[in-house]
């Protein structure tokens, strides 16, 4: 027998969940959005009929009260990530929710707590765990395809100067280090396994938002160091790669995979004289990511933990503290 088709809760229409996640859901075959809360009730209408919801609120609470509603989506700013990922599972809710789950590593610890109450699967909405091109890049490491690893470099940067944005407003949670600072950390965790030992950053501030623009950090891990940098002013970019003593890897689309170019690995030897091309067609990785949770709340795989959310989170407090000036 078949599994009845997971009904999703979105809460909130923001641009991510409109543009990448409710497209995902509604491609996959594990399940179909069931129902949209907004604060403003034309934009949950109108998202509501674009993806044939059955039902649409003005107000987030009404929409955990529906007893329909098997899991939820949480696009919400940044700064409200962890309270309303608690009051879901409280209210007896699957939850997956977009990073960072909170702007603290200790924040998370209420939240782990919170999924082992009430026993729901609480995840951190890291889309880039679930592509291959990662697994495969933490396989090349770990069986010794170039020796052992000794370095590590990533950049992340995009232009955004709205002063509406979420991203640039620091009350909301906004800047480069929780967009997308967490995008060099958190593949760096999933190729590696590494715990951090120390970190060092500069860190630069935009006097018109007063939130980080630019970071620049370098974190020490057992053998080697990743250093990268972030930037929410500068031309889009994303790069990463892995250097060994035998060799070397670069992931060629490593956050927004298919908006880049060709998701490729692409394996270099030691004397740049070879190179075998990894490729990964067809892969959209919200897609996969909304899968794997539903399977994961029916006791089938895993999902992102927060334990690991709590990880990442504690190299950006350790890339905050390490950098100057600090935040208010």
């Amino acid at each position: 027998m078949t599994d009845p088709l997971y009904r999703w809760g979105i809460l909130s229409t923001a641009k991510i969940a409109r543009e990448q996640v409710m497209p995902a859901i509604a491609r996959s075959e594990t399940g179909v959005i069931h129902a949209i809360a907004s604060r403003d009730a034309g934009r949950a209408q109108a998202q509501a009929a674009r993806f044939s919801a059955t039902r649409w609120y003005d107000a987030y609470d009404a929409l955990l009260s529906d007893p329909d509603v098997d899991g939820v989506y949480i696009p919400l700013p940044t700064a409200q990530h962890a309270e309303w990922a608690i009051r879901a599972a409280e209210a007896g809710k699957h939850v997956l929710c977009e990073k960072p789950i909170a702007l603290k590593a200790d924040e998370i610890d209420r939240v782990i707590a919170a999924r082992d109450a009430t026993g729901r699967v609480v995840s951190e909405a890291f889309m880039v765990w679930y592509h291959p091109q990662w697994h495969k890049v933490r396989d090349l490491i770990t069986s010794g395809a170039i020796g052992p690893l000794r370095q590590v470099t990533g950049g992340f940067s995009y232009h955004n100067t709205d002063p509406d944005n979420m991203r640039n407003r620091p009350e909301l949670g906004g800047g480069a280090l929780p967009d997308i600072g967490v995008y060099p950390v958190v593949t760096t965790l999933l190729a590696t396994g590494a715990e951090m030992r120390r970190a060092e950053a500069r860190v630069a501030y935009s006097p018109e938002f007063g939130t980080d623009i630019l970071a620049r950090a370098t974190v020490g891990f057992d053998g080697f160091d990743l250093d990268f940098h972030v930037a929410t002013q500068m031309a889009a970019y994303q790069s990463m790669r892995f250097f060994g003593e035998t060799g070397w890897i670069d992931v060629l689309t490593p956050f927004n995979a298919g908006l880049y170019g060709f998701d490729e690995v692409v394996l270099h030897d030691q004397k740049a004289q070879a190179r075998q091309v990894f490729r990964f067609p067809g892969i959209n990785q919200y897609e996969a990511q909304v899968d794997a949770f539903v399977h994961a709340t029916r006791g089938e795989g895993e999902v992102f933990p927060l334990e690991m959310s709590r990880r990442v989170q504690e190299v950006i407090d350790a890339i905050y503290a390490a950098g100057a000036p600090r935040r208010a």
